[in-house]
This record gives C-alpha cells, sequence and structure tokens, in this order.
C-alpha cells in the first residue's frame, strides 16, 4: 500500500494570500502546502480521501490518472471544493465515481452541488456523475480493501477518520473517540491534525496532536492541515522521535492492508 500526501495544508493553503510572515515567503518547498488530501493506493485499487480546492492540480502533480472511489471526511469546504473536477475521471474512465460519505456531508454536497444531483432530472452535460455510498461507523470495502471509519470532533461537528490495515488519516479534528483510540491503538501510521503551537477551538494543536499520538502508540505520526504559523525546518527540530511534519508530495509505502 501507498500513501501519497497531496496536500498538507489548512483552508486557506500556504503560503496565503496577502500573508508576507517567514513561511510565506520561504523558499523550502516543505513551506508550500496545498489543501489537505491524500491518496491510496493498495494493490490495483486507487482512493483519494477529500476533494480540496486544489485537487485537479494534485491529481496532476501525482499523475492520479484512474481512481475507484472518493471518501470525504466532512463537508468544510476546502474538503469538497474540488468536486467539479471529479468528472475529468468521468470522461477518462466512461463511468460513474463512487463517493462514501456521512449523512451530513452527502446533504451538503447535494445542497452545494445540486446540478449533480437532479436524479432523472434533465441534467448538465459537464455534472460529475457519482454514485453515493452513505457511511457512519460500520467497515466497509472498496475493491477488496477495508476502510473502518473513525468518529472524530471537529468543534461540534462530526469527521470521519479512516483505519485502511496499519495506516489511518485523522484530519480535522480537536478529539477523537472512545471506541475511535481503541481502533487506533498500537496503529504503524497515522497522519494527524496537527495545525499550529497556538491554540484552536477546533483543532489539534502540535503539542496536543504528539500527546494524543503517544497515548495511542502510534509507531510513527505524521503531522497535517498545517497552518503557515509553522516553519517545517523550525518545527522539525522540536518534535520527539516518531513524530514528523507532513508535506506534499510525501510517500509512505506500507504492506497491503489484510483487514482490521
Amino acid at each position: 500500500m501507498r500513501i501519497t500526501v497531496l496536500g498538507s495544508g489548512t483552508s486557506s493553503g500556504v503560503p496565503t494570500i496577502g500573508c508576507s510572515c517567514a513561511t510565506c515567503l520561504s523558499d523550502d518547498p516543505h513551506d508550500k502546502r496545498l489543501r489537505t488530501s491524500i491518496w491510496i493506493e493498495a494493490g490495483t485499487t486507487s482512493i483519494v480521501v477529500d476533494t480540496s480546492n486544489d485537487f485537479r492540480a494534485q491529481c496532476l502533480r501525482a499523475n492520479i490518472k484512474a481512481l475507484d472511489a472518493v471518501l470525504y471526511t466532512h463537508h468544510h469546504f476546502d474538503h469538497i471544493a474540488g468536486f467539479d473536477d471529479i468528472r475529468a475521471f468521468n470522461f477518462a474512465q466512461r463511468r460513474p465515481m463512487a463517493i462514501y460519505a456521512m449523512p451530513e456531508t452527502i446533504q451538503n454536497l447535494r445542497r452545494i452541488f445540486e446540478y449533480a444531483f437532479r436524479g432523472n432530472e434533465p441534467r448538465e452535460s459537464s455534472a460529475p456523475v457519482v454514485v453515493v455510498h452513505e457511511i457512519l461507523d460500520d467497515a466497509f470495502d472498496i475493491s477488496g480493501v477495508q476502510l473502518q471509519p473513525l468518529e472524530l470532533r471537529h468543534g461540534r461537528m462530526r469527521v470521519n477518520g479512516y483505519r485502511c490495515g496499519s495506516f489511518a488519516y485523522c484530519t480535522d479534528c480537536n478529539a477523537i473517540s472512545e471506541r475511535a483510540r481503541e481502533l487506533l491503538h498500537g496503529i504503524d501510521v497515522l497522519i494527524l491534525d496537527g495545525l499550529r503551537y497556538s491554540p484552536h477551538p477546533t483543532h489539534l494543536t502540535i503539542d496536543q496532536a504528539v500527546e494524543l499520538a503517544q497515548s495511542i502508540g502510534a509507531r510513527q505520526t505524521y503531522l497535517t492541515h498545517i497552518a503557515h504559523d509553522v516553519r517545517h525546518v523550525e518545527a522539525q527540530e522540536r518534535l520527539p522521535a516518531g513524530v514528523a511534519l507532513a508535506y506534499d508530495g510525501l510517500v509512505i509505502e506500507l504492506p497491503d492492508p489484510q483487514g482490521i
């Protein structure tokens, strides 16, 4: 299994429009962060988690030519804004795209991208064509790859994380459920929200993320959804062994999942 970090940045991306802070002016490619998303390849199965504002650019940069499914974590716009670009895969693959999401996320996709969800009514010829799969707590299967949803809290909102074999992805959260803790215990590789060092009402700080990862017993943790407050090289020097900042283009190799 291969996990590619397509984007590791917060909702405004890094550099941020109009900002002249040290991170936004940095020449370090690790400080250039598109909006948060990952690509999972397991055997012949190809899955993207979230279609960010930068989805098209991310697919081109990572050379993603085929997708079996899109998973959604929640409906905040930086995680769904690229939904319309699913149609490129409709054209290339000549079939609908399977999407998996919680009921609230599906409801908001239908509201925001209503032109793609008109049922038997006339549709825009350029609208994405999708097959919707509603998920919540139960494990599910995509082309032989088993995934387990994880209940996370993003302020008052529920967000879905996902475990796939020895890997888990938990973005946009400031707390996780006890059940999620159990499912994550001893995980090999965890990608976890770690916005910045200063407090935020709906995101883990970097220090909180480190503490959570250590309490779970993750062998290796990568922090994502990183704000422009954080310089990559400086933060790396402060992090303990077993924890690192994710960055755009990071590739993680693991054995193919055999179940959960």
